[in-house]
């Protein structure tokens, strides 16, 4: 809203000053200050209102130390992460932007399924709190919007070099590198950028090649398959994640960071090329997202690190995931998730191994069997003596690696 208001300022009365809204880098940098100030002053203002309400966390007895301190500690902190998204999305924004309302839904719906989980969960005292067959098909919708939007909205495209003569109406670019010169059109495309190839494409069409002629009739089925696997994945293992107090919140950050970076490169056209990925129009905007989504992780880790004041739930962790899936989808970097979000790739493996591990020894031998002493990995790690405190820093060295790695593979090839 501030960005119609101060463009229309500069505009009609020419306002010293009102002009800078219309670069990314300032609004960016308006958003991450925003969300700072959100989440940190009206957090502590939630928080008081969740103790009144007595919104607090019902904690099972796993053995763990200092586990049974955190009982009653105010849950749905999620709500804090929400607002400091929201707020500074809608106010430095530009709102007729697609990527920008998809974001916009994805952090509503999310967020939405998670509060309706926690809500089961204290107010109706149900600790399993809200069918897993529920939340998955909440993720499968939301999958299937984000999928099919992307697919036929006629701004939803990447900029592709084109060889003439061409079919396509949509204008041609002429561009010129060392002697030679070539055409580029913006284009509908199911190509996502790919790690560590010398070309950096993937077209999920050709996934079904092998089909023979008319394969590119099924692209739309392939596309929203992998839409709803990363979706719900990454969801779900951000989920996990949220287990000790500030971990899943900082890894997001870092997350997010990351994130605002390959929205930049991938929306600037200079970037784009020097970097030889995908140029995608209109998406430079989602920076702005990016660093709403940053400030609001930072400024609820204020409350969120050790001793925790205050737990996301599911209303945070869920939409968290989400937000990160369907922002690393649009700017078509989700391939590099299993590297960026290394953490929650492996807290959702070591339950899925231990687990099914579990299950595989007790049909065998006829007792069951552990690997870790018990899952997800940071609860090994607290079984085997190590503070919150270490365990969760740790994680964080881990994070920024990845994150460091993740960057690096846009030219290593």
């Amino acid at each position: 809203m501030l960005y119609y208001l101060f463009t229309w300022l500069d505009r009609e009365y020419d306002i010293p000053g009102a002009g800078v809204f219309q670069y990314i880098s300032f609004r960016t940098a308006m958003s991450v200050i925003i969300s700072l100030l959100v989440t940190t002053i009206y957090g502590n203002r939630l928080i008081k209102i969740l103790r009144a309400k007595q919104v607090g966390e019902t904690v099972r007895n796993l053995g763990l130390e200092g586990q049974m301190q955190k009982q009653g500690t105010p849950t749905m902190g999620g709500l804090i992460i929400l607002l400091g998204i929201l707020v500074p999305t809608l106010l430095l924004a530009k709102l007729d932007n697609i990527y920008i309302i998809l974001m916009l839904i994805t952090t509503v719906w999310m967020g939405v399924i998670g509060f309706v989980d926690d809500y089961i969960k204290v107010f109706k005292k149900d600790k399993e709190g809200l069918a897993g067959k529920f939340k998955i098909l909440g993720q499968v919708i939301l999958a299937l919007i984000i999928g099919w939007t992307m697919y036929f909205h006629p701004d939803i495209v990447v900029r592709q070099q084109v060889t003439l003569p061409t079919t396509s109406v949509a204008p041609l670019e002429v561009h010129q590198k060392g002697d030679n010169y070539y055409f580029t059109q913006n284009l509908k495309s199911t190509k996502t950028n790919f790690p560590f190839y010398k070309n950096s494409e993937l077209d999920y069409a050709k996934v079904l090649k092998f089909l023979g002629d008319g394969y590119e009739r099924y692209a739309l089925v392939v596309f929203l398959l992998f839409v709803i696997f990363i979706i719900t994945a990454v969801s779900n293992g951000a989920n996990i994640t949220d287990g000790i107090d500030g971990l899943a919140t900082g890894t997001s950050a870092i997350i997010a960071a990351t994130l605002a970076i390959l929205a930049y490169v991938s929306g600037n056209t200079i970037m784009a090329e020097y970097l030889n990925i995908m140029y995608i129009p209109n998406s430079g905007e989602l920076v702005i997202f990016a660093g709403a989504f940053l400030g609001a992780c930072v400024g609820f880790l204020w409350y969120n690190s050790y001793p925790a004041q205050v737990f996301m739930g599911d209303t945070g962790s869920l939409a968290i995931g989400g937000i990160i899936a369907v922002f690393a989808i649009m700017i078509r970097k989700e391939l590099l998730i299993p590297i960026l979000c290394g953490v929650f790739v492996v807290e959702n493996l070591s339950v899925i191994l231990q687990v099914s591990y579990f299950k595989y020894t007790r049909k065998r031998f006829g007792e069951g069997r552990r690997i870790l002493l018990m899952s997800p990995l940071h609860h090994h790690y607290q079984k085997r003596g190590y503070h919150e405190s270490k365990i969760v820093t740790r994680f964080w060295i881990i994070g920024v690696f990845l994150a460091i790695l993740t960057i690096v593979t846009l030219k290593l090839r």
